[in-house]
C-alpha cells in the first residue's frame, strides 16, 4: 500500500539528516558540504557523527558548489545543502559548468523551496528553481511529497551516479506515504488515487492538497486521478500520456512559478503525445510575500494553492475536454 493509513506530520529536513547519517554509516564515501545553515538543514546530525566528512564553508554558496565538485572528483559522493534561495539562487554558473557539464557525482539537496518559508518574504521564496535546474543538461530534478519519500529518494540518488537537484519544504507536512512504501523510481510518477474523468499531477507539498481536491471532486461526482510526479526531470512521459488519453483533462499543481516548472514539463509532454486541456495551478509569475508560520495557510490561499482552487482548475480543464 502506498498511502499512509494514519494522519500525521513529519519534517522533510529531519528525514534528510537522519538518512544522511544512515548512508554515512554504510558508505565512507558520503560527504556533506554546508553553507552556514547546517542546523536548519539538519545536516549537523551528519557532522556530529562524522566530523571529518562534514565541510561548512560559510556564507559562500558558489564555493560550496565548487568544493562539492572537487570532493566528487576525489571519489566522494558529495551532498551539498543550504536554502533554495542560495542554491541554485546564487550559483547557477557553478552548477552548470562545474557539476553538470562534467557530470559529477554531486547531490544538491536544498530546503525552503516555494512560498512556505515563513517570514523571510520574497527574497527567500525560491519559486524559479525547478525551471532553472531542469533546463541544464545532465541535471535531474526531484521534489518529494513528504518525509517518507525523502528517505527513499535520498538513498536512491546517493546510489545513482551523476548530478541531482532535490527540493525540500521548510514546514512539517502531512505524511502521504506508508512507512514501508518503496515504490520510488527516478523517471517515474506514482498514481496515488485512480480516476477516469480528469488527472491531477502534483509535486511537493501540493500532493497532499491535491488528494484533498480529489475528495472534494468525488463528492461532486467527478472521478479524479492523482499522480505524485516527484521526478520532474526525467519526467514520466509514458504516464503523462496515459493520463491524458484515459482521462481527457489534466491539472498540474506546484509551489513554484507556473512558468517552466512541473506544469511546463507536463504541457510539453502532452503537446507532443496526446494533446488535451491542461490547467496549471501554481504561483502565477509573480513574487511572493512575507507570512508568519501561523499565516502560511492564508498565504497559500491568497496565491490559489488550496484544495478548493485545485478542484476548480480540474473542472475548468474538464469543461474544455473533448472526452
Amino acid at each position: 500500500m502506498l498511502l499512509s493509513s494514519e494522519k500525521k506530520t513529519a519534517d522533510m529536513r529531519g528525514a534528510y539528516g537522519d538518512t544522511l547519517v544512515e548512508l554515512g554509516r554504510d558508505d565512507p564515501r558520503i560527504v556533506c558540504v554546508g553553507g552556514d545553515t547546517t542546523d536548519s538543514l539538519k545536516t549537523k546530525k551528519f557532522g556530529d557523527k562524522y566530523p571529518e566528512r562534514m565541510f561548512n564553508v560559510g556564507i559562500a554558496e558558489a564555493n560550496l558548489v565548487s568544493v562539492a565538485a572537487g570532493l566528487s572528483i576525489a571519489g566522494k559522493i558529495a551532498f551539498a545543502s543550504t536554502y533554495a534561495a542560495f542554491i541554485p539562487g546564487r550559483c547557477v554558473d557553478q552548477i552548470r559548468n562545474t557539476i553538470c557539464y562534467p557530470r559529477l557525482n554531486v547531490k544538491l539537496v536544498v530546503s525552503h523551496g516555494g512560498l512556505t518559508v515563513g517570514p523571510d518574504g520574497a527574497s527567500h521564496q525560491q519559486i524559479e528553481d525547478i525551471a532553472s535546474m531542469r533546463v541544464i543538461p545532465n541535471m535531474r530534478v526531484i521534489v518529494p511529497a513528504d518525509a517518507i519519500a525523502v528517505k527513499h529518494l535520498v538513498k536512491i540518488i546517493a546510489h545513482t551516479p551523476g548530478p541531482f537537484y532535490m527540493r525540500l519544504a521548510r514546514p512539517s507536512s502531512e505524511v502521504i506515504y506508508a512507512d514501508n512504501a518503496g515504490s520510488f523510481e527516478i523517471g517515474k510518477g506514482n498514481v496515488l488515487e485512480d480516476g477516469s474523468d480528469a488527472t491531477i499531477i502534483a509535486c511537493g507539498l501540493m500532493v497532499g492538497r491535491s488528494l484533498e481536491a480529489a475528495k472534494e471532486l468525488k463528492r461532486k461526482g467527478v472521478s479524479c486521478r492523482v499522480v505524485d510526479m516527484f521526478s520532474i526531470k526525467p519526467i514520466d512521459s509514458e504516464l503523462v500520456a496515459k493520463c491524458a488519453k484515459e482521462t481527457g483533462a489534466i491539472a498540474t499543481v506546484e509551489e513554484h512559478n507556473i512558468v517552466g516548472g512541473l506544469g511546463g514539463a507536463v504541457s510539453e509532454v502532452v503537446a507532443e503525445t496526446y494533446p488535451v486541456p491542461v490547467k496549471r495551478v501554481g504561483v502565477r509569475d509573480t513574487f511572493g510575500e512575507s507570512a508568519r508560520d501561523e499565516e502560511i495557510d492564508m498565504l497559500l490561499e491568497q496565491y490559489g494553492l488550496t484544495a478548493t482552487e485545485i478542484a476548480k482548475a480540474v473542472l475548468e480543464a474538464r469543461s474544455r475536454s473533448r472526452k
